[in-house]
């Protein structure tokens, strides 16, 4: 550990730190707010159209699915962007593909939806 943090001290700063890069994300990235948001409407729709908790549980993990790869996206985003502006092809390809991990993770909302509701 460079910090020389340890234990409970630890875990309380990286639970700081987590909430720190959510907040940055809801500020700046409008993709995000916009994906939050929907998972904010359709939580609810989940836990009442999902029958038990493995249902339940699939529909939430579609949703959450979604920003977690919006925020390693936008992650790679930001440290692609710390390397440099000028165009390069590994920098558009980084960014190319946590775009497609994005589009994927949307993706697969409804089919994990359409198969647990109709399947």
């Amino acid at each position: 550990m460079a910090d020389g943090i340890k234990g409970w001290a630890r875990l309380l700063r990286a639970t700081r730190v987590s909430y720190w890069g959510l907040g940055w994300a809801l500020r700046e990235e409008e993709a995000f707010r916009i994906e939050l948001a929907l998972c904010l409407v359709l939580v609810p729709v989940a836990l009442w159209l999902g029958e038990g908790g493995v249902e339940r549980a699939l529909l939430l993990m579609s949703l959450f699915a979604v920003l977690i790869t919006e925020l390693l996206n936008t992650a790679v985003e930001v440290v692609v962007d710390r390397i440099g502006t000028e165009r390069h092809p590994l920098s558009g390809r980084a960014k190319d593909l946590g775009s497609a991990a994005v589009h994927l993770s949307l993706l697969q909302v409804p089919v994990v939806w359409g198969l647990v509701l109709f399947g």
